[in-house]
């Protein structure tokens, strides 16, 4: 099974182009959504965090057992679930301001040990910055990366980083412990305030990372390896929003390596200019799903199939 660790949340997406939209609320935050994505394509998938008991909280555990994803790592307690107050563009693209303090996820315990079935674990967005749970999945990303194929999409949402030069350096320390390295290219030139993203990726992939994938919205989406770079095209699609579309492209990567049995470093190291453009291909047409209806919803197998031709 493939373990997504982090926050659970609820975007409040506006309904209608009005400056004061009303506000219809849509299940999300970026592991959620991944492991949402995962369990939608088939893919064994564990989901840990901390949700609350509140109503928000028991839709987030409906919708995961909905989109076959295992809550057994889930922890439960009576604290407010998160809120994300979400402006589109006029192009779908989202900001975000957030309602965190003293809220469910970032109260998650340290689960120990993670099944012994599970082959990789995926962290990021929030959870690695709100203490003190980002303190906890960073103990878990070190511990499990001596087994596990670590992936991580730190998904950046700079105004919760109050420091963000210790930030930088807390993400910097986290390479050695990440086999897979996903990020948007904004994420990825602010993390190392530089424009070269290409240079940023290969100065990343010598200090841990066996890959780096970098999501470019209407550009499509790159990896950097040790070995090289592959491109693929951006999926033509009429956007509604772009909620998930990282997350999505996050969990459909996954599940690709695991369905051609590749979720290790030393696989994913060894996968040909081929294999790397077919699991970009996979990724991308996941993400264009995703983009084509309102807030984060993951396309199901049978959706990428059809997408893809299949």
């Amino acid at each position: 099974m493939i373990v997504v660790a982090g926050e659970a949340l609820v975007d409040m997406v506006p309904v209608g182009d009005d400056e004061l939209a009303p506000l219809a609320p849509k299940l999300g935050g970026g592991p959620y959504n991944v492991a949402v994505a995962l369990g939608r394509l088939d893919v064994p998938t564990g989901f840990l965090s901390r949700v609350s008991t509140d109503h928000f909280g028991e839709q987030l555990i409906k919708r995961l057992h909905a989109s076959e994803v295992a809550t057994d790592l889930v922890q439960r307690g009576p604290e407010n679930t998160t809120l994300a107050v979400v402006g589109l563009a006029d192009d779908g693209s989202a900001r975000y301001s957030f309602y965190v303090d003293g809220t469910a996820d970032r109260l998650v315990e340290d689960p120990g040990p993670l099944p012994a079935e599970a082959k990789a674990v995926s962290f990021g967005t929030l959870s690695l910055v709100l203490e003190p749970g980002a303190s906890v999945y960073e103990t878990v990303l070190r511990r499990e990366s001596k087994r596990l194929l670590t992936a991580l999409d730190p998904n950046i949402r700079a105004g919760l980083i109050h420091d963000p030069g210790a930030y930088r350096a807390r993400f910097r320390s986290w390479l050695p412990d990440v086999g897979l390295l996903k990020l948007s290219v904004e994420d990825a030139r602010w993390l190392a305030e530089e424009d070269d993203v290409i240079e940023i990726a290969r100065t990343w992939i010598s200090q841990g990372p066996a890959a780096v994938v970098l999501t470019k919205g209407g550009d499509g989406l790159s990896v950097i390896t040790a070995t090289g770079q592959v491109d693929v095209p951006p999926v033509k699609v009429d956007v509604v929003d772009t909620i998930g579309a990282g997350d999505t492209v996050q969990g459909a990567l996954l599940a690709w390596l695991h369905d051609h049995d590749a979720l290790s470093a030393e696989k994913i190291r060894g996968l040909s200019t081929d294999e790397w453009t077919a699991a970009l291909t996979y990724a991308g047409a996941a993400a264009a799903i995703t983009c084509s209806r309102a807030g984060a919803e993951p396309p199901f197998a049978s959706e990428l199939t059809a997408a893809l031709g299949g």
